[in-house]
């Protein structure tokens, strides 16, 4: 049964979830047979409240707002001699939908995020998310130095922990027969890293997981971002390109390949269809240089846009896809996500020089992976015989991840369970997101599907006048999982200035890879003026 937003299960059902009083004495009760964990802290919030750890919780100062009545929980377990982990749970007082939701982290950050968990509170859901054993900024790994244990928590220790302890202490703190009926996650980047690090490790977690833009290939995605900042230095180099050419590229890209969909509209539907010609990109005598590029130049971003191999032609990495603009990457600039990992997290060495960084240090990276953080078992069988399901969705103009690194996940799994006689659609779905950035935001295309690690201004949850399983996946991942209807279109949406008061600018359909949607008429900025076509 499909549950209305807001509308407690127990009044649909006619059972009644009671629940425990909010105070330290009670949680202590609950936890007497775990030694290891203690309560942090008990707050009770009222209804229209706010809760957050503020400065102390790093990627996550800013309070979740307008909150459901709940009990906010803090729970601390010791996972070594030298390690530990936080949890924190939201858990309602009365609207709580006898379901378990879990969401994670972003980059190499720990914190506690309060605000997805009041976000998806906001349904009924009693909510979960862990720190990891730490807080600190995302790309900022400076917390694994000398610190394996550290390390085994970030990667999956203090996830599996926090979710088999919190589902205990909901079960304990809601006085019903049946306890949680269904158990799910919703996380982006590193936060769906963890989700499908989870389910492959423990395929009985979860019922149905949510997971954007992947940062699944730990070592490998952290030495793309270094190789590929490394490939636009020197600025001294013939091959350098100055940021101010940078639109410019973009802009020929978006001349070449935004057609194809159909529309011409400066999105891109297909970067992976368009045959696009780098040599238009050259300077002629006539050409300004302040917008064309020079032949050493243009290998910098022949590079930029095609995958990654190395030694004896392996595969290292795919591609950033075409239309993305490359300020991110290669910026003078380069981020703490690529070098941080060699730095902290293999040599043990602040000093390490990134700068004479080569595939051998990936190579010795990937004999040690650090905490063993990479979800390479592509062989998801054991989670398609509990039932579970899996939606998966990533932006095509990423720039942190590559979109490629979910389409070759994808493969993979496509590569390894076919020929067992698997269908993956029975219970794994992917959708590309045309024109959004890393998790979400796009300037022009509809991108907003109600996912973990997405918000707009003046919006709690949901779609608003759209609150349904086709414009949010939250509740398609709910009906695939509790209903046996799976999604065969998901509807993103673009709000005016990305504010929900302003009203729909437009909206898409995105399609399961590999179908796409295509335009066929009518006014391009409603839904049913495209339709999902297979290209293959």
């Amino acid at each position: 049964m499909q549950v209305p937003l807001g509308v407690p299960l127990a009044l649909l059902t006619g059972s009644v979830a009671v629940a425990a009083e909010c105070t330290v004495d009670v949680f202590t009760e609950i936890l007497k047979s775990h030694p290891n964990a203690t309560v942090n802290f008990v707050e009770a919030v009222s209804q229209n409240g706010s809760f957050g750890q503020g400065a102390i919780d790093i990627p996550f100062p800013s309070n979740a707002t307008g909150l459901p009545a709940l009990c906010a929980v803090s729970i601390n377990v010791k996972s070594s001699e030298n390690s530990s982990y936080n949890f924190g749970l939201f858990l309602p007082d009365t609207t709580w939908n006898e379901r378990f939701m879990t969401t994670g982290n972003g980059g190499f950050g720990g914190g506690i995020n309060w605000p997805d968990m009041g976000v998806l509170s906001q349904y009924g859901f009693a909510t979960m998310s862990t720190d990891t054993g730490h807080s600190s900024g995302v790309d900022d790994g400076s917390w694994g130095l000398n610190a394996p244990e550290s390390l085994i928590d970030w990667a999956h220790r203090a996830m599996h922990g926090s979710i088999v302890l919190a589902k205990e202490v909901i079960n304990a703190y809601y006085a019903t027969s049946e306890g949680i009926k269904y158990a799910y996650y919703a996380g982006c980047s590193t936060g769906g890293r963890q989700g499908l690090k989870e389910i492959q490790l423990y395929p009985d977690s979860f019922d149905g997981i949510s997971v954007g833009a992947p940062a699944w290939w730990t070592v490998h995605l952290a030495a793309n971002t270094l190789q590929l900042g490394l490939s636009n230095l020197p600025e001294s180099a013939p091959e350098h390109i100055d940021s101010s050419i940078f639109p410019a590229i973009v802009a020929e890209i978006e001349k070449q390949c935004d057609p194809q969909d159909g529309l011409v509209d400066g999105i891109i539907s297909d970067p992976y269809g368009c045959n696009f010609n780098y040599e238009a990109l050259l300077c002629t005598p006539d050409s300004d240089p302040a917008t064309c590029l020079t032949p050493a130049q243009l290998t910098t971003v022949y590079k930029f846009y095609n995958p990654w191999v190395d030694v004896d032609q392996t595969y290292v990495f795919p591609a950033i896809t075409l239309g993305t603009d490359p300020s991110f990457s290669l910026s003078s600039d380069i981020t703490g996500l690529g070098p941080g990992l060699f730095q902290y997290w293999i040599y043990n060495d602040s000093n390490w020089d990134y700068t004479k960084f080569t595939y051998k240090d990936v190579q010795f990276a990937d004999s040690i992976n650090p905490g063993h953080a990479t979800a390479d078992n592509f062989d998801l069988s054991p989670f398609l015989e509990r039932g579970g399901k899996i939606l998966k969705y990533h932006g095509g103009a990423d720039a942190l991840i590559p979109t490629g690194s979910s389409v070759h996940f994808y493969k993979q799994v496509l590569q390894t369970l076919i020929p067992k006689g698997v269908n993956i659609d029975d219970f794994y779905r992917f959708f590309l997101i045309p024109g959004m950035n890393h998790c979400a935001s796009s300037t022009l295309a509809p991108w907003y599907i109600a996912s973990a690690s997405q918000s707009i201004n003046g919006l709690t949850h949901s779609v608003p006048g759209f609150e349904d399983a086709e414009h949010d996946i939250i509740l398609s991942m709910m009906k695939w999982v509790e209903e046996g209807k799976a999604p065969d279109q998901l509807i993103a949406t673009k709000f005016v200035n990305d504010t929900a008061t302003l009203g729909i600018q437009s909206q898409r359909p995105l399609c399961p890879y590999p179908k796409q949607a295509k335009y066929v008429s009518g006014d391009p900025d409603e839904s049913a003026s495209w339709e999902c076509r297979s290209l293959y």
